[in-house]
């Protein structure tokens, strides 16, 4: 997709999973004012000498925001929720659907969402059913739940407009650490570590020297992400955009781009020869056979049904009833079906 860089205006118009993100979604911060002295060192003239950190050695985040704000200025994507009259439900919206879910399959989905429910209120006007009805198959059901789930709260608590303040961001139903990180700088332009599997691939590589981070974050990620941001609001939203998108675009957890990386000259890990990864093993995500698999064929039949289902009609769809029973238990359990009498099933309506 071609990027076009769009300002976010000055002031203002649930936890991330750890699964490899393939896109991201933040708003454009600001446009850069003039630099400050703590801001950003100018980048060094063609051919100077850049100083390169030993592996696991942190690094000067000077050293870093420059070069990838300025690849982000000509590479970040062109996507709905960066338009600056998108406003921060879109940028919530996006954030949601993101989580382990690629863009391609995000963007026709988010449409037609924010078509039917450009506000949080117009959301929580309707069933929770309807919300999993239009995730369609975006994956992990739930997360459409609690996306309504955090509608209502809006409407209730905000008056129908998302909060800007962190600690109520966090407050929210089906909010977490990540999310309301993520919201707050690209929907405000705060400043916040907003640390993902693309940005924490990206630390790891550039100041760790390694392949990749840990399979869940540790409280060392964490800090290093608020070590490494920028002093100023606007330049720190414009560092946590820039860097998600090098992740997602260039520093990929497979197949990476080293000669398009604004940070090849300095990466800790590419400095030391791109050692292989030594730690746990990282990993992986299966699907076909899993109830996972079982859940989706069921909660399909749902979706598209405009009446109560009978049992025998979920059954036919899966040939292990063991498995099936399972599988449609959990989906009663987390609230993305409900159990009727006389063994009718829907989604839910309350």
């Amino acid at each position: 997709m071609t990027a076009s860089m769009k300002p976010m205006p000055n002031t203002p118009a649930p936890d991330r999973p750890e699964a490899v993100r393939t896109a991201t979604p933040p708003t454009t911060p600001p446009a850069r004012t003039p630099q400050a002295a703590h801001e950003p060192a100018a980048e060094p003239a063609a051919g100077a000498t850049v100083p390169r950190p030993a592996a696991g050695e942190p690094q000067a985040g000077s050293d870093l925001h420059t070069p990838v704000i300025a690849w982000f200025e000509q590479h970040a994507r062109d996507l709905p929720w960066r338009d600056p009259d998108a406003g921060a439900w879109a940028v919530m919206v996006s954030e949601f659907m993101l989580q382990q879910t690629p863009v391609n399959r995000v963007l026709p989905v988010y449409e037609q969402w924010m078509a039917r429910w450009p506000r949080p209120a117009d959301l929580a006007a309707e069933a929770p059913g309807e919300a999993v009805r239009a995730w369609g198959r975006l994956g992990y059901p739930r997360r459409a739940l609690r996306l309504h789930g955090a509608a209502v709260a809006i409407a209730e608590r905000h008056g129908g407009d998302v909060p800007a303040e962190h600690a109520q961001l966090l407050a929210l139903p089906g909010i977490g650490e990540y999310t309301a990180a993520a919201v707050a700088s690209f929907a405000y332009g705060q400043r916040h570590a907003v640390l993902d599997t693309n940005v924490r691939r990206v630390l790891a590589r550039a100041v760790s020297g390694v392949q990749y981070p840990p399979n869940a974050t540790t409280a060392a990620e964490r800090r290093l992400a608020r070590e490494l941001l920028p002093e100023r609001d606007e330049t720190a939203a414009r560092w946590a955009a820039a860097s998600m998108e090098l992740g997602a675009l260039v520093c990929t957890a497979r197949n990476e781009s080293c000669a398009r990386c604004p940070l090849a000259s300095r990466c800790a890990w590419k400095v030391a020869g791109k050692p292989p990864h030594s730690g746990p093993a990282r990993r992986g995500q299966s699907y076909a056979g899993t109830d996972r698999q079982v859940r989706g064929k069921l909660l399909a039949v749902l979706r598209e049904a405009v009446a109560p289902v009978p049992q025998a009609v979920l059954d036919r769809e899966w040939d292990d009833a063991v498995q099936r029973a399972r599988a449609l238990d959990g989906l009663v359990a987390d609230g993305l079906v409900e159990p009727l009498p006389d063994g009718l099933y829907r989604l839910p309506h309350s």
